[in-house]
Formats: C-alpha cells, structure tokens, sequence
C-alpha cells in the first residue's frame, strides 16, 4: 500500500487464503467436544455465475469429477450453489472437495465470482449450524438459522468462542450475513 493510499484511507484487500479450509476438520472436533454440534457430511460452494461457454465448461467439469455427491441450485438471489455430499464423519473429504472446487474456479480466473464456502453442523434439538467461510475476506463465521428468518445470534457467538483458537474468525460481525435457504442447512 503506498502511501497516496494510506492518505486517501484505501486498505488493501485480504487475498483469499483457501487453504485455510484445511482447519475445518480439527475445528469440527473442537465444535463438538465443546457444544455436541457434529457435521453432517455437507457442505457447500456459493458462486456467481459468469456467462459463456468457458464458465458453463468448467462447471460441468467440476460437477462430472464429483459425481453423484454434488447438486448444483440456483437461489432467490440468482447465486449458484454447489452442495456436496461425504459421509458425516468424513470432514476431512469434504474440505478437499469444496478446496478443490474454489481452486478450479479461482485458477479460471473466476475467483471475483466466488462468494462463499460453508460446512454444515446439526446440534441438540435438531438444531443446524453452518460455518461459513468468507472468500473474499479469508475469514470464517458461524452462521445458526432458528426458522424462517431469524437466526440464534448468541448460539453463534458461542460458537465464535469456541472456535476462535482454531479459525481465523471474521471480527466484522456486519459481515456475518445470513446464508437463508442455503443448500444443506
């Protein structure tokens, strides 16, 4: 950052760290041990859809490589939504897959068009849970629907707690935006 920058309160934007995504496993064993809340096998990638043959290719791609375990949905805002499916205890498996596809869009030159990556959680009560990560921040959050369009925000903080060790957790809480309807939750 120069300092005409510095003068004009620019900030640089935080490059998109993908492999962060490799922590969601030993988070996910600390998320249970400290709240009984155990992944559910899904997970998913949001994107914006780019028009042309080129974007249409590599979404095919990416889906022909991951078969059966992934769906593919558009929602209410016009996103794409790549849901994946591993068995519940395989988080590891499902992290490789949802870097896998955030790197293939990324290294295509569609990294602007990725929104976000989240794994899902069920807990006591029937209670769902995500753990959202943020591409273009390079940071995560948890996100926790109550039904239709409220959300348990001091279950989320709990959260925020307990995986501040092991997360790089998103300090703007303006930025915790709510996933609703997202694939998986």
């Amino acid at each position: 950052m120069g300092w005409l920058d510095a003068l004009l309160g620019r900030t640089k934007v935080a490059k998109p760290d993908l492999d962060a995504l490799f922590a969601l496993p030993s988070a996910a064993l600390t998320l249970q041990a400290a709240t009984e809340f155990v992944p559910t096998g899904v997970g998913s990638v949001c994107f914006r859809t780019a028009e042309g043959g080129a974007f249409a290719r590599l979404e095919r791609d990416a889906g022909a490589l991951l078969g059966e375990r992934a769906e593919r949905s558009t929602d209410d805002y016009g996103y794409t939504w790549m849901l994946l499916r591993r068995a519940s205890d395989d988080v590891s498996g499902l992290v490789t897959e949802l870097h896998a596809v955030n790197s293939t869009l990324e290294e295509a030159g569609f990294g602007p068009s990725l929104l976000c990556s989240l794994v899902c959680f069920t807990g006591p009560g029937d209670r769902s849970l995500a753990i959202v990560y943020l591409y273009k921040q390079g940071t995560f959050y948890p996100f926790a629907p109550l039904g239709g369009q409220r959300r348990d925000n001091s279950l989320e903080l709990q959260i925020r707690g307990a995986l501040s060790a092991e997360l790089t957790i998103e300090p703007d809480l303006s930025r915790w935006f709510p996933v609703w309807g997202a694939p998986g939750l």
